[in-house]
């Protein structure tokens, strides 16, 4: 165990993985959160790694999915996020969804029992003192805003922002059953749970162009004059921002009706559909995914009631919106995260530029790793870029192209950010592949060399003096 302890500003998702990895590593790791200090706009209780928007952490699927194949790099890095997630998981057929209060819970428990690790309620508003001579900054996309003015005064540099929205959550007792059914897209799952995660409710033409009309004219938040010029993260966009870009970008989006048959019509095809999915273990709570939104909480009620299924429909929680804040990462952070401006402060999570649960995540498992290695002296690499840790961060660190056509924005972990690959080109038969078969032997390709080049840095990496997992 080292004297001198790490501090990690965020007891989020990134922050919580690197407090976890230092302390894995014999390193002492000191938690600074708000919570419940000071409140935020998006959280509503006060545990360690609360979950504000969806209550799903994606696919799960680690043979051609780059999210579910960053889930088993953080598996097998021994990450706590995705041990919690596993412990709290609720049916949510291919995907990786949670109970949000027994994840929170479950995080919470295991680092207030981890001796190395101590957590502080206190808010941190403005640069660390200099005796805090290594420091992570997990502040996530809300930053409060007096850090966020002193990292600006530090680099000289704006930091950027764009608005990230919440979705609604239905009791699933009001929902209207003869109308609306159980069923994955494509009965995706291996259980039969899994097959059935997704609530369904079908619109045909006449309903989606009624509900298109009244999403349009219904009255949105009004932004404050300091927000009205940040854009939104393109990944996750207002629903009615989606429907201003065009009347059929949602039923060719999260509205889109392929892969479902509802039983109570099995010959007529839907025109448009409305998934809802479960979000906490008893589900008693479903999520209408995709319905991040902006809308005014009246118009909220008004206008998802006319979806078929949802006319009686209650709200747990209607939708929101918030500002998440990020750093130009390539310019100001380097290959280990930390400023350039001043090394001693480490950056990670979604205020690196990277978007999403597991992404921010893995940028804080990855913090904690660096810290733990310049706190005891052994030697450490960044993973290689051939892995979706390593893709990620070098997108981070350097992968934006200085110049290239609109600014640097946060990035979901995808194969685009993966070197090219050499992938069969035919099959079995000895036919060439085509189509979809050459796209799942490509990515198989991908996941397969990813998880063998994650196995070997693990291995070259792996600390002096580690500590059993408990």
């Amino acid at each position: 165990m080292t004297t001198n302890p790490v501090h990690i500003i965020g007891g989020g998702l990134a922050g919580s993985e690197a407090a976890w990895q230092l302390a894995r590593a014999g390193v002492r790791a000191i938690i600074h959160e708000m919570r419940p200090v000071q409140t935020t706009p998006a959280h509503q209780g006060e545990g360690l790694a609360e979950l504000v928007c969806s209550n799903s952490f994606r696919s799960d699927d680690a043979e051609q999915n780059a999210v579910g194949l960053l889930h088993e790099e953080m598996r097998r890095a021994d990450g706590l996020i995705m041990r919690a997630a596993d412990e709290a998981r609720v049916p949510a057929g291919g995907a990786l969804a949670v109970d949000r209060e027994a994840f929170s819970e479950r995080v919470t428990a295991a680092l207030e029992a981890e001796p190395l690790i101590e957590v502080r309620r206190e808010h941190v508003d403005a640069l660390p003192p200099d005796d805090w001579d290594s420091v992570i900054i997990a502040t996530g996309p809300l930053t409060s805003a007096p850090l966020a003015d002193a990292i600006r005064g530090l680099t000289g540099e704006d930091a950027l922002a764009f608005f990230d929205a919440i979705a609604p959550i239905v009791h699933v007792d009001s929902v209207d059953m003869d109308k609306a059914w159980f069923q994955s897209r494509y009965d995706k799952g291996e259980t039969e749970a899994d097959k059935a995660a997704y609530l369904n409710c079908p619109m045909d033409k006449d309903e989606y162009e009624a509900f298109i009309d009244a999403l349009l004219a219904a009255p949105k938040t009004q932004f404050k004059d300091w927000e009205k010029d940040t854009p939104y993260f393109e990944g996750c966009l207002p629903i009615e921002v989606m429907a201003e870009r065009g009347r059929e970008t949602l039923r060719h989006g999260p509205m889109k009706p392929v892969g479902l048959t509802n039983p109570h019509a099995p010959e007529t095809k839907a025109y448009a559909i409305v998934q809802l999915r479960q979000d906490n273990a008893l589900a008693t709570l479903f999520n209408m995914v995709g319905f991040q939104t902006k809308l005014a909480y009246g118009a909220q009620t008004e206008v998802f009631k006319m979806i078929p299924g949802l006319e009686n429909a209650r709200f747990a929680r209607l939708g929101g919106i918030h500002r998440n804040t990020f750093l130009n990462a390539p310019k100001l952070l380097d290959e280990t995260l930390r400023l350039r401006a001043s090394p001693r402060l480490r950056f990670a999570g979604q205020i690196t530029g990277c978007e999403g649960y597991v992404e921010s995540a893995a940028m804080g498992l990855l913090a904690g790793r660096f810290a733990a290695a310049e706190r005891t002296g052994a030697p450490f690499n960044a993973p290689p870029p051939t892995t979706a840790m390593g893709a990620l961060l070098s997108h981070i660190t350097g992968g934006h192209l200085e110049g290239a056509k609109g600014a640097f924005q946060p990035m979901n972990v995808n194969f685009g950010l993966f070197p090219p690959v050499e992938a069969p080109t035919k099959g079995e038969d000895g036919k060439r592949l085509r189509g979809k078969a050459k796209s799942i032997a490509r990515k198989r390709a991908w996941t397969q060399r990813a998880l063998t080049d994650f196995d070997d840095w693990l291995q070259a990496t792996a600390q002096a003096r580690p500590i059993p997992a408990q």
